[in-house]
């Protein structure tokens, strides 16, 4: 089962669930980061990192001899990663997405393609626990390529949990794609409420079910609960405001290791998450 743990805004303490519930199981279990941009599982985890490959995508590499500067390549690029001026071919390669409709449409038949590394990707172990992770070299705009080159390695027949990227963007849909089911975290605040909302429009988009964890409960504002409610959405775990989680959190210690008990209620969340699951493939048969 493929489990992905996303927010629609950052700070609501994703990554503080997705590795509480992975320690939680134990066995059979992998971890994959795929919030490219800013890996911070391994912070939490300390895991030894066993094997590393480049990610690449493929980018135009224009022979001048028997080119004719007819510019169709920069015509049909939709992101502007080609222009031909007067008689120069300029390539922006930051600006490619890899979709090769350049070189298979050049009518002279002059434009190959070459890699360009982009990011890399990390596997390795934590105790019992596979550990998966991106990483998006600094100054890159497309997430995506290496998300994708992550999720390659997911596998279903352990329990997989996905930690995404924060907010609605085309790497958080990349991660949470195939996934059984989906985990939003999110705070008791009208920003909170707000980018919830957003991400529950985007899983439902994608036909991937989901429930609730309410982290730093307590308070007064109960929006965000008469949302879940309204929306028959299930809030499956609240985690308090609490100034000793934070402590252990800013300190790299999880919570089922700083809190011991902690263990027996992801569990119990998992077990909600197997029901709720079960559930849909039985109405969809």
């Amino acid at each position: 089962m493929i489990i992905s743990v996303a927010s629609g805004k950052g700070g609501t303490g994703k990554t503080l669930v997705a590795t509480s519930l992975a320690l939680s199981l134990g066995k059979h279990v992998q971890i994959v980061d795929c919030d490219v941009e800013e890996p911070n599982v391994h912070v939490l985890l300390q895991p030894t990192i066993t094997q590393s490959k480049p990610v690449c995508i493929l980018v135009p590499r224009v022979d001048k001899i028997g080119c004719n500067y007819c510019g169709e390549c920069a015509k049909v690029c939709v992101y502007k990663a080609i222009a031909v001026v007067k008689d120069i071919v300029l390539v922006f390669p930051e600006l490619c997405h890899g979709c090769g409709a350049c070189s298979y449409l050049c009518p002279q038949k002059v434009i190959s393609e070459e890699g360009r590394e982009i990011g890399i990707v990390e596997t390795g172990y934590c105790g019992e626990i596979d550990f998966v992770q991106g990483k998006l070299n600094i100054g890159e705009a497309m997430a995506p390529p290496v998300i994708r080159e992550v999720k390659q390695l997911v596998n279903r027949k352990k329990t997989a949990i996905i930690d995404a990227s924060p907010g609605t963007s085309c790497p958080v849909v990349e991660a949470v794609r195939g996934s059984d089911f989906c985990l939003l975290v999110t705070e008791p605040t009208p920003f909170g409420l707000h980018d919830l909302s957003l991400a529950v429009d985007t899983v439902k988009a994608l036909g991937i079910s989901c429930g609730i964890v309410l982290n730093r409960a307590g308070g007064t504002y109960s929006k965000v609960e008469e949302y879940c409610v309204k929306e028959n959405i299930p809030l499956l775990l609240k985690i308090p405001l609490d100034r000793e989680i934070a402590r252990l959190y800013s300190n790299g210690i999880t919570l089922v290791k700083g809190v011991p008990e902690w263990c027996d209620k992801f569990k119990g969340l998992f077990h909600n998450i197997e029901q709720i699951v079960a559930a849909n493939k039985q109405v969809r048969t």
